[in-house]
């Protein structure tokens, strides 16, 4: 998470189109967050859908996961806290030590239903298991990929996902890179880094990560898009662009810097799930109004299911 430290102001100036090879996506559904106490500051950063349908997402300035419940009608949805999960002392517990602050970015679950959470001041990667109630910290030998590291705490990591027996991170800058740990060995396993096609910026800011459909999906929050990733080949596939959505003054919020707020991702059959980190800043329609959002784009038709065939007989 970047800080948003200007005087507000204009929306964000509009990136640079997005070549051919991109596909705009289109906006669905869109609800604003309400934080369990109306007055405080929640900073959603991290998304992640279960089994069951339900969205999760975090707050980047304090421990914890909150369900997100989506109204049949209306325009607010309201976050509530799920008892126990990465709560600060279990947390402080798994690390051995008391912290003074957690920023939790990205969330992600296992075939076997655990969920694992990334910590970025301590660079710290949380797995907590449901049917036992634990957390834990992994112990992972970073060395391998230490040389992409940034000094700056905040600019760890900031998305992770889990593929087959594949833990993802997304190291955010300030060199973006995405890191593979084996599950079983909790060993790094290999890193590298996309870009949008036409973008060869000097740093990719990754901001999430999503598995879906045998492929990883990945929010680059600098270019506005995101990019479905063959992981073996670490090849790009497709690229989404959402820049429109977030510069569209219904659903955008008043941004001096050249960056977008969009901090999270789920990708599913029913659409293009994002959660936008708005840092406290004002909605472009509404300047009384600092809450998050959360939006649903649809689906490309270049991603949606093959419908099956009906044999005659």
């Amino acid at each position: 998470m970047l800080g948003w430290w200007a005087t507000r102001g204009e929306l964000a100036t509009p990136p640079e189109k997005l070549p051919e090879a991109s596909t705009e996506l289109r906006m669905a559904a869109a609800w604003r967050l309400q934080p369990p106490i109306a007055a405080e500051r929640f900073d959603a950063s991290g998304l992640l859908r279960l089994p069951d349908g339900t969205l999760c997402t975090v707050n980047d300035k304090q421990a914890g996961v909150y369900r997100i419940e989506i109204p049949a009608r209306g325009e607010v949805a309201k976050l509530t806290l799920w008892p126990g999960v990465f709560s600060a002392a279990a947390l402080d517990q798994a690390s051995g030590k008391k912290a003074r602050a957690y920023d939790l970015e990205g969330l992600a679950q296992d075939s076997a239903g655990r969920l694992y959470v990334c910590d970025e001041f301590s660079r710290g990667v949380f797995r907590y298991d449901p049917q036992t109630e634990k957390t834990e910290g992994l112990i992972v030998d970073w060395s391998p990929v230490q040389r992409w590291f940034s000094r700056d705490r905040n600019a760890g990591w900031e998305g992770i996902a889990v593929g087959g027996d594949t833990l993802f991170l997304a190291n955010e800058r300030d060199t973006g890179r995405i890191v593979r740990v084996a599950l079983a060995s909790l060993s790094v396993t290999g890193s590298f880094s996309v870009s949008p096609p036409g973008r060869p910026a000097r740093d990719i800011h990754y901001s999430d990560l999503c598995w879906f459909q045998q492929r990883l999906w990945v929010l680059c929050r600098e270019s506005h898009c995101i990019l479905k990733v063959e992981p073996v080949k670490e090849k790009v596939e497709a690229a989404y662009d959402y820049g429109a959505i977030e510069r569209d003054p219904r659903y955008g919020y008043l941004n001096p810097l050249p960056y977008g707020f969009v901090e999270g991702l789920v990708v599913a059959a029913d659409g293009i799930w994002l959660v936008v980190d708005n840092n406290g800043v004002p909605r472009a329609a509404d300047p009384r109004d600092s809450r998050s959002s959360l939006w649903r784009c649809e689906l490309p038709e270049a991603e949606q299911p093959i419908p099956a065939t009906v044999a005659r007989p």
